[in-house]
């Protein structure tokens, strides 16, 4: 009787329960800002503000300048240092011409953005400025002081308008409302934020944080408000009358800034998203519809500032060492009157210019590959031979040891463990662990150290070393590699079973506690039936 060879079947390799939940869309959107372009500062950088204008520059202030930074090749543009002392809160006009910044003697400068001339000094605040903002209709500047005042300043004239009363302490926070250009925010080291209407000087209302406020945020729509302070942070409906709709205490020290991003977070589920740094060195993504975080990175110091591109582009975060780290997404966002022309326009200019396809391409030898056929055609199924991995080969040859020793190099327990799983169906797995030299054997024994107290390869993993155990006790002490794998194989069981015992106590210091609960919980029924 004639049989025909059977084809050789690949070995499958067996698939574990992944350990940890999935990556979800969003932590992939969050690390796909890539490594971090770091710059050093000539101190602690306390503010970073985006301009809102293509190409997104953005300005960094530390110690007595703030620099300016291309949003296309984060290289420096320029550098305002016309400061006495420390510079603070360096912000830029909506259009990106101008750029406010405070400083340690009080006065306030409007710089020109392109040619770093000083346009006006604003003298009014007896101490230190901590906070400048430009008004939405770009003639405004509100200051925010350590005199525990705020004024507002007409930048055309070059005089205060308005000095706002109210703060009992440090002035360090500002913003003003997207919805109303009249309403703005101020928050300070008395726990309180303050909402002014600017027009007539009135404090339309007054929000107790419980701690010093080192943030403000609007929210795109107005209607809420999110301050930072302490290691909190919360969440306030101001056209509810200032009612507190959440407070977070995700952070072990202090919350030092947030910034609010309207089109953060991937293209299925794009979103405002507010990001919060934090002495802790962490900076978190909280998501708004559910009010929770999403995605959080570390820093190797204290953040003191951050900032986000008007198109989620750049990321940049100053720490308290000088550090500032400035990470780019590979895909940003697409943002309206953004780059000159818009997408839009670049559409029609790349359907003029499309490529004659001809032999030149290599396109003209791939053509029709990804055509789909039509119902009437003849489709002839291509017979792709299997492509055999080194230790499939080996195993169609019975080399068996040599099978094992490739499946050890991939350093993949999965594989390892599927070739051992497949010599012991075919009563050759003594063959494969035997006959060893001492290179091969120390590799084996590495792996066996490696993975032994992993659950879900411990019981063949074991039955492994007991026959290595067996096959080799006659050669302990030729080999000192060897020696000390075996040594540490040793103490790697023994490490295991002193856990397992402890476990084991915990387990019956537990029970008795579970059975009184339960007992109690048996006896309340009939009670209180």
């Amino acid at each position: 009787m004639e049989y025909e060879p059977a084809e050789y079947q690949r070995l499958e390799i067996r698939q574990f329960p992944a350990r940890t939940l999935r990556e979800t869309a969003e932590g992939k959107y969050w690390r796909r800002f890539r490594a971090p372009t770091l710059a050093q500062q000539f101190g602690p950088i306390s503010h970073i503000d985006f301009c809102q204008q293509y190409p997104y520059n953005f300005a960094v202030t530390a110690a007595t300048r703030v620099t300016i930074y291309n949003g296309l090749t984060r290289s420096t543009v320029r550098t305002l240092s016309r400061f006495k002392d420390t510079a603070f809160s360096g912000s830029f006009r909506a259009d990106g011409k101008l750029l406010v910044a405070g400083g340690q003697d009080g006065v306030v400068q409007v710089f020109d953005s392109s040619s770093r001339a000083v346009l006006r000094q604003l003298k009014a605040h007896k101490r230190p400025t901590h906070v400048t903002r430009f008004s939405p209709d770009k003639l405004h500047v509100l200051s925010g002081s350590d005199d525990v005042t705020a004024r507002w300043w007409d930048v055309t004239a070059g005089q205060q308008v308005l000095r706002l009363d109210g703060h009992t302490d440090y002035v360090r926070a500002a913003a003003a409302s997207p919805a109303n250009s009249e309403t703005w925010a101020t928050g300070g080291y008395d726990h309180v934020v303050k909402l002014w209407d600017i027009r007539a000087g009135d404090n339309l209302m007054s929000l107790d944080h419980g701690a010093p406020v080192e943030d403000v945020a609007f929210f795109t729509s107005g209607s809420l408000l999110a301050t930072a302070g302490g290691n909190s942070l919360c969440i306030w409906d101001i056209v509810g009358g200032g009612r507190l709709l959440r407070r977070f205490t995700n952070f072990q020290k202090t919350v030092t800034c947030i910034r609010l991003s309207p089109m953060a977070g991937p293209d299925t589920a794009a979103a405002p998203r507010l990001l919060a740094g934090s002495l802790d060195g962490h900076v978190k993504i909280f998501e708004l519809d559910t009010f929770k975080v999403t995605h959080a990175s570390r820093y190797p110091a204290p953040v003191l500032s951050l900032g986000i591109s008007p198109d989620c582009s750049l990321l940049a975060v100053g720490m308290s060492d000088g550090t500032l780290s400035v990470r780019k997404h590979d895909r940003p966002k697409v943002v309206a009157g953004g780059k000159p022309g818009g997408a839009a326009a670049l559409l029609p200019h790349k359907l003029r210019h499309r490529p004659r396809l001809t032999a030149a391409n290599f396109q003209y030898f791939i053509r029709g590959q990804n055509a789909k056929a039509a119902a009437d055609d003849f489709k002839v199924a291509a017979r792709r031979k299997a492509r055999l991995q080194p230790y499939d080969k080996l195993l169609r040859q019975f080399k068996y040891r040599d099978a094992l020793s490739e499946a050890l190099e991939t350093r993949k327990a999965e594989v390892v463990v599927s070739v051992l799983e497949e010599l012991a169906a075919r009563g050759g797995l003594d063959g494969a662990l035997g006959g060893r030299d001492a290179a091969s054997l120390t590799s084996l024994l590495r792996f066996l150290c490696k993975f032994i107290t992993e659950p879900r390869h411990t019981k063949l993993l074991c039955n492994v070393v007991h026959r290595v155990l067996d096959m080799y006790a006659s050669v302990v002490g030729v080999s000192a590699e060897v020696d000390e794998r075996m040594e540490v194989l040793r103490d790697r069981v023994a490490e295991e079973l002193k856990l397992h015992a402890a476990l084991m106590d915990i387990q019956g210091c537990l029970e008795p506690i579970l059975a009184a609960s339960l007992a109690g919980l048996s006896l309340a029924e009939p009670m209180r039936a």
